[in-house]
């Protein structure tokens, strides 16, 4: 391969992966919702790109479970039904039992370096009652737990399963103000017990909070099958 076509499989592989970023950040944002058709050629015209890296971009977000390939639809943002939704919380919950056991291993110098400042700003959102940054903050609170592990499979595996569960619209469970202090009282109980290198509470305490989760998805289906 001369040096002309590889940087064109440089910039094409570039391309193709801030693509599948752009979508994969609009279906967690919610502006691309399950059932939503996704177009090659609208999505080429609205980047001022190729169909290539879009195709592949897709591509790449099938693998992590996002879009559908339906028969006679062309390609969709995946629609999760409760069933599916259950069974992503059941590898989810001893997964968040393993991060709170290799985090708490961490010396409390780097973990609260990651941890302690968006505990402030979840203790400031709930003065405010800011629910919505609220929700987002949580979101990286467990986000930055799984990446200190310093396991990259385990962070990207966490990460697929909580994206994916992004798709499951129909029964949102969305904090208000009511609920928001006794969210922050869980989340304040885990930095602590990381703090404290309790591996063993860390562990239970995030097990617990992801069953508590399953436990609300199913009172929401008014079913308690897996």
């Amino acid at each position: 391969m001369n040096a002309p076509d590889s940087i064109a499989l440089l910039r094409t592989q570039s391309l193709t992966g801030l693509v599948q970023e752009a979508l994969e950040q609009q279906i967690v944002a919610g502006d691309l919702k399950p059932g939503d058709p996704l177009r090659e050629g609208a999505i080429a015209l609205s980047m001022g790109i190729s169909r290539g890296p879009v195709r592949e971009a897709i591509r790449m977000l099938e693998a992590r479970g996002l879009v559908d390939f339906a028969k006679n639809c062309g390609v969709q943002v995946r629609k999760l039904d409760g069933q599916q939704a259950a069974q992503i919380y059941q590898v989810r919950i001893p997964l968040e039992g393993l991060i709170g056991e290799l985090v708490a291993q961490r010396t409390p110098a780097e973990s609260g370096q990651v941890l302690t400042p968006i505990m402030e700003q979840m203790e400031r959102l709930v003065k405010q009652q800011n629910v919505d940054a609220y929700a987002g903050l949580n979101l990286e609170f467990h986000d930055a737990l799984a990446r200190l592990t310093g396991n990259a499979a385990l962070h990207e595996t966490y990460r697929r399963l909580v994206i994916q569960l992004k798709l499951f619209r129909t029964h949102t469970f969305k904090h208000v103000p009511d609920t928001i202090l006794a969210s922050l009282a869980e989340h304040t109980a885990i930095y602590q017990a990381v703090q404290n290198q309790d591996t063993h509470l860390a562990s239970h305490l995030l097990r617990a909070h992801a069953e508590d989760s399953l436990r609300r998805l199913r009172i929401a289906l008014g079913t308690h099958a897996a």
